[in-house]
């Protein structure tokens, strides 16, 4: 059989060629196709011109086969059902049956608040699903464009890859965080008294850069960091353990405000503190990453259901 040029080649015929090898009439391999039968007796000339060979002569009243359309006959049905499969839409997600790690990168206030009730959750939906969950760093935006980091949760400052998906996973509040005995525990703050006492601030990068110092510089207010650390639960420990300070999402604070002894007040500007979740494009398209993306928000909403702040530890 010689080779055929595949840039000219009318897909049209595969249907044609496979009906008629498997039905060996052209009238009907022509109904079921919906083909006119002078049609279907065109697309067979066209397909003995392709091949060099007649395929089906005519044998006792009817049309057999010759060797090289015996040999056709499979190759031309699979090759027909992976046509289909190619234009055939996806089953749904079954997350049961689902087996696959899910990479997240997260500071450790987020995988402390959301680890435990999204690995509960996948134990009873994805029993085949595991994440890992790493850091975020410098490199989060290669990490993120060479796939390996699925989703990452954002701030403001965080670098990102170029055109990345972001979705709201839930609005949570920021508060102002000291220990109970503190010597301004039982004062309300203004914006000046964050330039009095020194402050703990988590930095992802090591560069001691917070989206706290730029709402405190709009009012022309410069604090001082006794601590920079990628921690927030080290930043909790070192407050409730000094004078220190730190402004925090307010759904971690309060999960430690008893044990720590810790006092929550609400900041002295506007408290609004977004959770974000991030993915590359093509992350984005993932199925089972859209799925997942579902079960986080729906986990974030309750994790991050924080009480008003004036009443915590107070």
């Amino acid at each position: 059989m010689r080779e055929v040029n595949l840039a000219g080649l009318d897909l049209n015929l595969l249907p044609a060629l496979e009906a008629l090898l498997r039905r060996r009439n052209v009238t009907h391999a022509a109904a079921e196709v919906g083909l006119s039968q002078p049609a279907m007796s065109r697309a067979l000339q066209r397909l003995r011109e392709i091949f060099g060979d007649p395929l089906l002569v005519r044998a006792g009243g009817g049309l057999a086969p010759t060797p090289t359309a015996e040999a056709l006959a499979p190759k031309a049905a699979a090759a027909l059902e992976a046509l289909r499969g190619v234009f055939r839409a996806p089953p749904a997600l079954d997350p049961s049956r689902l087996e696959r790690t899910i990479r997240l990168a997260a500071a450790d206030a987020q995988t402390i608040l959301l680890a435990p009730p999204l690995v509960a959750r996948l134990e009873r939906e994805a029993p085949g699903v595991d994440l890992v969950v790493s850091s975020i760093g410098r490199d989060i935006m290669s990490r993120m464009e060479l796939g390996e980091v699925d989703l990452c949760f954002a701030t403001a400052a965080t670098p990102l890859p170029p055109g990345a998906v972001s979705q709201n996973l839930a609005r949570d509040r920021l508060a102002l965080v000291m220990r109970r005995g503190h010597p301004a525990a039982n004062r309300d703050w203004t914006i000046a008294d964050y330039a009095r006492y020194r402050h703990a601030t988590v930095s992802f990068f090591g560069d001691g850069v917070s989206e706290i110092d730029a709402r405190l510089g709009a009012a022309g207010v410069e604090r001082r960091i006794g601590l920079t650390t990628p921690h927030f639960m080290a930043a909790v420990a070192a407050v409730a353990a000094s004078d220190l300070v730190t402004t925090i999402s307010a759904a971690f604070a309060q999960r430690f405000a008893a044990s720590l002894g810790l006092l929550l007040k609400p900041p002295p500007f506007d408290d609004a503190l977004d959770m974000t979740a991030v993915m590359t494009r093509l992350r984005a398209a993932d199925p089972a990453l859209q799925w997942f993306s579902r079960l986080l928000r729906e986990e974030a909403a309750g994790a991050y259901a924080a009480p008003g702040i004036a009443a915590i530890g107070g």
